[in-house]
């Protein structure tokens, strides 16, 4: 591979902002790739992936680089160098990469890969709080895992098609797809590709949507004519699937604390035909309220560290912070509090996050089951998905069902 110079610089620029600026990385990716418009399929893809693999492995680089933050450009300059030594590319004869030591980082290296917390590149206290919640065994091929870059996985809208004509359109338009066993409506990409510019995605024939995320609508066990609630919708991955298994019949409500979040839910909405789905802003308590024990089904999609999700969004090892598990835990267990009060007797409440650790997961469900509001429930099943066992995102899920009245 060689090296183009506006191309790595376009890197760079990248890393400055995501390290240094503390933006998100998809953002960032998508800002610079807007820096030229020459530029094709095969040197966007250079921009963003690359610009990926040195957000994932960041401390395992720093290190080896031997740079601190804040990096100053030079510094950026060095950690790049590292990256395209230790994946066998030629260094260009320019002053920013002057001079590398090819031996060195590659002893380096070998040295830091026996330590976890550089090998797999993660803060130490992460490292230590994972380790201690999940055991070492465990830990230890999960961030393995989660440290893979995450395949593009589609979601099927049945409401609109089948897998089966869906995976014959995008054969006609040169994406060529594989089910996946176990996960009903999902197709794999043999090889990534912008499946956006599709016809099949104008038509809303498909979502990008992770497998293990894929799980989590038909848990809750909804039915055709049902009232179910989606509590905290977001932009509607998951009520779009519960629509798609509710069949467009019944009532769907969205609700969600961002108003823009839901405007994105009911544009997807429109393009997936999902015609039951009615959106609210949760702008008071009120709206919550006037929803008491009137659902047959209720979701909550909680707010959580995201550690089961590292693989797409790998910034969030170095954006998380040690005492953001202590407050969201507490926003989680009010969440659970308030929901389950829309469900009716003889409904079922499933709790989910995209997390892997315990404190959020199942110690939440049991910490809510001990309370006056929860003490109506029963906890029928609950599942960790590690991405260790699946080559899928991290995913938690809990069925509770409400005592009949």
């Amino acid at each position: 591979m060689r090296l183009h110079r506006n191309l790595v610089f376009a890197v760079v620029d990248a890393l400055n902002f995501i390290f240094n600026e503390g933006e998100y990385a998809d953002k960032v990716v998508e800002k610079v790739l807007k820096y030229d418009k020459r530029w094709g399929a095969r040197d966007r893809g250079f921009i963003a992936e690359t610009t990926y693999e040195m957000v994932r492995w960041k401390r395992l680089y720093a290190e080896i680089a031997e740079v601190k933050a804040p990096y100053s450009r030079p510094n950026l300059f060095r950690m790049f160098a590292v990256w395209a030594v230790l994946k066998g590319i030629k260094l260009p004869d320019w002053k920013q990469l002057e001079p590398t030591p090819e031996r060195r980082i590659k002893g380096k290296f070998d040295e830091l890969s026996k330590i976890r917390k550089y090998k797999e590149s993660v803060p130490d206290w992460m490292d230590e709080l994972c380790s201690k919640s999940l055991g070492e065994a465990l830990w230890t091929k999960e961030i393995h895992a989660l440290n893979e870059q995450a395949e593009v996985i589609l979601r099927t809208n049945t409401l609109k098609t089948t897998k089966d004509n869906l995976s014959s359109a995008l054969h006609e338009a040169g994406v060529e797809t594989e089910s996946i066993k176990g996960y009903p409506d999902a197709l794999r990409l043999k090889e990534r590709s912008n499946v956006f510019i599709t016809e099949a995605f104008k038509n809303g024939w498909f979502e990008v949507q992770d497998a293990s995320s894929q799980l989590v609508a038909p848990y809750l066990d909804v039915k055709p004519g049902q009232r179910v609630v989606d509590t905290c919708a977001g932009a509607g991955g998951k009520t779009l699937h519960l629509a798609a298994l509710m069949e467009n019949k019944g009532q769907l409500i969205a609700l969600d604390i961002y108003g823009n979040k839901l405007k994105e839910l009911k544009r997807r909405a429109k393009r997936d035909g999902a015609h039951n789905v009615e959106t609210r802003t949760i702008e008071s308590t009120k709206v919550i309220k006037k929803l008491y024990d009137s659902a047959d089904r209720v979701l909550i999609d909680a707010p959580c560290t995201g550690l089961g999700v590292l693989k797409r969004n790998p910034d969030a090892k170095w954006k998380l912070q040690p005492d953001f598990l202590d407050k969201i835990m507490v926003t989680q267990q009010q969440i659970l509090q308030d929901y389950s009060r829309i469900v009716k007797p003889g409904g079922k409440l499933v709790y989910a996050t995209c997390s892997i650790l315990p404190q959020e997961n199942i110690q939440q469900v049991k910490k809510f089951l001990s309370t006056e509001a929860g003490k109506d429930f029963n906890l029928i099943k609950d599942d960790n998905i590690y991405a260790c066992k699946t080559g899928f995102d991290g995913f938690y899920m809990a069925l509770l069902e409400k005592n009949p009245a």
